[in-house]
């Protein structure tokens, strides 16, 4: 389609109806730009002359346009002006979507988030901010040591978002937020185009997320554009979602005021993974590689008991594991090989199997029940006296911390640990038999009494 040339036939027709000086004045400089099914936008020279033309030949335009295209339209009208200036601002979106990079991974999603009970409530709030993002816990400020799952989550949230939604989501770690700023410096501050483009980054978008934000504490000048940044994105709704290996109010040298502004949405915890959930983490692992069959459960128990803190070491211990059987020819995976494997990888003073796992599996054994058994939240006499009394000898001999002691018992809180340690001390004093139960498990941990 001529646009050009459609609108000369128009015009001409047009300058054949109405006196020469009106043609000039309202006409001759005007322009077909764009044609649509029943829409038609024209360029004129100034606002007057969109006023002008509606009110005054609105009428005889349509008509003399029908008599052109064989079909009516109704018109448009923009100024030269601002028809350059919404060519430039396409273009500039254009070349901003060309160029956008999220920073997501796509590798980390929610249904590969393996979940227990130190970071099952994280993974709901994440899905719940991912369902709805900006309209709650905003923003979600999620702290823990490094390598609980904190990035994996935050990137699982924006994989979902981008999924589901046209929402615009930037994923950066705080040392890139802070090189960023700092080119604009090395480039020239004053430089507007460096300035809005930084702005444009971080301030255009629908979500931001900041992974280990403390390292922000030593950029002082980059705190106050965060700050900035922050407040934009938050009072237009955008979600922001932010990480760090602690709680906002332990982050110091950050400024109160970013401190207090943490703390406006929700603040989770993740904590470092229970028994249960490291081995679930290593069958997982396991099956993707498809060599379920070849590990043994006492080799996954031995790498779930040594690797406690960590989720990185814990997969990287089993990787370990299945390149030396490689490089050994292809041996068998058993508990010998496991060992020999780790043996400089986790550490000479816990080469022995965790200790708070071996008094479990001695308590199960005494009673003749198992493991799990003690782990569980089942409240039987014949299950919750063994675990009390695991819990006992964990606190009293092997000096273990009740946080510790009740993470590794199936996800018990510190209170609980406590009175079930009262309770066995006072029980010993007068129950003989109980007593010498109790040693006889300390003979088999060989501990000092």
């Amino acid at each position: 389609m001529d646009l050009n040339n459609i609108w000369s036939v128009f015009l001409a027709k047009i300058e054949g109806k109405v006196k020469p000086v009106l043609f000039q004045t309202w006409f001759k400089d005007t322009k077909l730009l764009n044609l649509t099914e029943d829409k038609a936008l024209v360029e004129v020279p100034l606002d007057v002359h969109k006023k002008h033309l509606k009110e005054n030949y609105g009428d005889i335009i349509k008509e003399t346009f029908m008599e052109v295209t064989g079909s009516i339209f109704d018109f448009e009208y923009i100024t030269e002006e601002e028809s350059q200036k919404e060519t430039e601002e396409k273009q500039i979106k254009e070349n901003n979507e060309a160029i956008f990079e999220s920073g997501l991974d796509s590798r980390y999603a929610f249904e590969n988030f393996v979940s227990g009970e130190s970071n099952k409530f994280a993974k709901a709030i994440g899905v719940a901010v991912a369902e709805k993002p900006g309209s709650m816990y905003n923003p979600l400020f999620i702290y823990g040591n490094s390598g609980l799952g904190k990035t994996h989550l935050m990137h699982a949230i924006g994989n979902y978002i981008t999924a589901n939604s046209n929402k615009k989501v930037l994923y950066v770690t705080s040392e890139k937020f802070v090189d960023d700023f700092l080119s604009l410096y090395r480039k020239n501050e004053n430089n507007f185009n460096s300035v809005d483009n930084f702005k444009r980054k971080y301030r255009d978008i629908d979500v931001l997320m900041i992974d280990d934000i403390q390292y922000l504490e030593i950029a002082s000048k980059t705190q106050q554009e965060f700050f900035n940044t922050f407040n934009e994105l938050h009072t237009q709704n955008k979600q922001i979602i932010i990480s760090s290996d602690r709680s906002p109010d332990d982050l110091k040298k950050l400024e109160e005021r970013l401190r207090t502004r943490f703390n406006w949405g929700l603040t989770i915890d993740i904590l470092p993974p229970d028994f249960n959930l490291r081995m679930a983490i290593l069958d997982k692992k396991i099956e993707a590689q498809g060599i379920s069959s070849f590990v043994p459960e006492e080799v996954k128990e031995y790498i779930a008991s040594n690797c406690t803190t960590d989720i990185r070491k814990l997969e990287g211990a089993l990787t370990r594991v299945f390149a030396y059987a490689t490089i050994m020819n292809g041996s068998e995976i058993t508990i010998e090989l496991a060992v020999e494997a780790l043996k400089d990888y986790i550490g000479k003073h816990i080469i022995s199997k965790n200790k708070i796992d071996k008094v479990i599996q001695l308590v199960a054994s005494n009673y003749n029940i198992t493991p799990e058994d003690i782990r569980s939240k089942r409240r039987l006499s014949k299950i919750a006296v063994p675990r009390q009394i695991g819990m006992y000898i964990c606190r009293v001999y092997l000096k273990e911390s009740l946080p510790k002691i009740g993470s590794e018992f199936g996800g018990k809180d510190h209170t609980t640990v406590m009175h079930s340690v009262d309770k066995i001390k006072r029980l010993i004093k007068k129950d003989k038999e109980l007593e010498e139960e109790v040693n006889k498990i300390l003979a088999k941990l060989d501990v000092d009494k």
